[in-house]
C-alpha cells in the first residue's frame, strides 16, 4: 500500500517520544490527556500553540517537553518569563512551529487547524519520522506534494480523523476494495430546511450532536464540508478514485467508515464518537493502548440510522466532489475560501448559507491550474482568501 506505509515506531517497551502541533485545540488536548493515561510508554518532545499561552505554559510545566513554542510573537515574553527556570526552551513565530516539527522524535502529532499547518506537517515529514496527521487541510491544499514528500523522506502517515482512521484499521491493502463509505452525523442541521438555516446563528452551528470539537470544524460539519475536505483526504491517503469514496449520514455517528469488498463482503469500524479512539491507534500504532472511552453496548443501543445526504440542502459536498475531480489548485481554493467565509460567519458578518456560495463564488473566479510545488499552494491559497474576502 503506498498512501499509508507500515509503521515503523519503538516497540512497547521503549519511551516513544511525540511532539504534538497545535497542543491547545482539542486534538492536541485529548492527545496529551492519553499520553498523562500512560507514564512511562511516552514522553513529550515539543509542544506548539497558536494563540492560547495561558494554556500552553500549563501543558508544558506539567509534561515538562524539551521545546514549547507560540505561533503569535506578542506572547513569547509572558512564555518566556513563566517557564523560565524550567529548563524548556521557548520560542515564537510560525518558522520556530515548523523547527519543533523536525526535532529529533519518534511521532508528531499534526493538529494544527487550517492551511496554516501545511508547512509544519511537511517539515515533521521531512524529518522522516512518524506523523500522526489530524490536519486534514494539509492533504486537501497539497495532498499531492505531501504524499511525494513522505515517500522520498520514508515518513509513515497514520490518520487520524476517525473516518480514515477507521479505514485504515480495517484495510491497508485496497486490491479488492469496491469503494469506501465515509459516515457523517449530519451536524446539527441535518432535519432544518434551506430557510431555517438562513437564519441559523454560530452557537447554534458550533453546538455540534455527538462530538466535542473546535469552532471551526464544527461549522464545517454543520454545512458538511468537513465531509467534502474528508473525501479530498482520503483520495490522497489511500490512493482512491473520487467514484470510490461515498458519504452516508448516520446521525449516532457509531460506525465511523464502511468498505466495501468486491465479493460484497462489507467492513465496518464502531466505536462511540470520542476523538480519544482514533488518537490512541496512532499514537500506540502497531500497538495499542487502553483508553477511558465508553466501550459500546449494541444491544443498549439498539438500533443505528443511515440516510443519503441531500446535496440541495447541503451542495459543500458537490462542490468538494467537483473540487477533487477537477485537480489541480481547485481543492486548494476550496479549502482557503472556505476558511474565511467559516471565520466571516462566527463573526456574524454572513449567514451560515454565505458560506458555501461565497466558496462557490470564489472557486468560479480562480482560474484551475496544475501546483507543481508548496510556492504555487501558497500562492493559489493566498489569491483565495484575498478574492473570498471581496465577496
Amino acid at each position: 500500500m503506498k498512501a499509508v506505509t507500515s509503521c515503523q515506531l519503538p516497540v512497547a517497551s521503549k519511551v516513544k517520544k511525540i511532539s504534538i502541533l497545535g497542543a491547545t485545540g482539542t486534538i492536541g488536548q485529548n492527545t496529551l490527556k492519553i499520553i498523562a493515561q500512560h507514564p512511562g510508554r511516552f514522553a513529550v518532545t515539543a509542544l506548539t500553540a497558536g494563540d492560547n499561552v495561558e494554556l500552553l505554559i500549563e501543558q508544558a510545566r506539567f509534561f515538562k517537553p524539551e521545546r514549547a513554542v507560540i505561533a503569535n510573537e506578542m506572547h513569547y515574553a509572558v512564555l518566556k518569563k513563566e517557564l523560565s527556570g524550567t529548563g524548556i526552551e521557548v520560542a515564537a513565530g510560525e518558522t520556530a512551529i515548523a523547527e519543533a516539527a523536525s526535532m529529533p522524535a519518534d511521532m508528531a502529532m499534526s493538529a494544527m487547524v487550517g492551511a496554516a499547518g501545511l508547512i509544519p506537517t511537511l517539515s515533521a515529514i521531512r524529518s522522516g519520522k512518524a506523523v500522526a496527521l489530524a490536519n486534514k487541510e494539509s492533504l486537501v491544499c497539497a495532498g499531492g506534494l505531501v504524499m511525494q514528500e513522505a515517500e522520498k523522506h520514508g515518513a509513515t502517515l497514520l490518520p487520524v480523523d476517525s473516518e480514515h482512521n477507521a479505514v485504515f484499521q480495517l484495510t491497508q491493502d485496497f486490491t479488492f476494495v469496491e469503494h469506501i463509505t465515509l459516515t457523517a452525523s449530519g451536524g446539527p442541521f441535518r432535519a432544518w430546511t434551506t430557510e431555517q438555516m438562513t437564519k441559523a446563528t454560530p452557537e447554534q452551528a458550533i453546538k455540534h450532536p455527538n462530538w466535542n470539537m473546535g469552532a471551526k470544524i464544527s461549522v464545517d460539519s454543520a454545512t458538511l464540508m468537513n465531509k467534502g475536505l474528508e473525501m479530498i483526504e482520503a483520495h490522497h491517503l489511500f490512493a482512491l478514485k473520487p467514484d470510490q469514496i461515498r458519504v452516508l449520514i448516520h446521525p449516532e455517528s457509531i460506525v465511523h467508515c464502511l468498505v466495501q469488498m468486491v465479493d460484497g463482503s462489507m467492513l465496518a469500524q464502531l466505536s462511540a464518537p470520542d476523538m480519544c479512539t482514533p488518537i490512541a491507534c496512532a499514537l500506540a500504532w502497531p500497538d495499542r493502548v487502553e483508553t477511558t472511552v465508553k466501550k459500546l453496548n449494541l444491544a443498549e443501543i439498539g438500533r443505528l440510522h443511515f440516510e443519503a445526504p441531500d446535496e440541495s440542502r447541503f451542495p459543500a459536498l458537490r462542490l468538494a466532489r467537483a473540487a477533487l475531480s477537477e485537480g489541480g489548485n481547485a481543492a486548494c481554493t476550496l479549502n482557503a475560501a472556505n476558511e474565511v467565509a467559516v471565520q466571516r460567519f462566527l463573526k456574524g458578518e454572513i449567514t451560515f448559507p454565505d458560506i458555501v456560495k461565497t466558496v462557490e463564488k470564489t472557486l468560479e473566479k480562480v482560474e484551475n491550474a496544475k501546483l507543481t510545488g508548496i510556492e504555487d499552494v501558497l500562492a493559489c491559497d493566498r489569491q483565495a482568501r484575498d478574492i473570498a474576502k471581496e465577496l
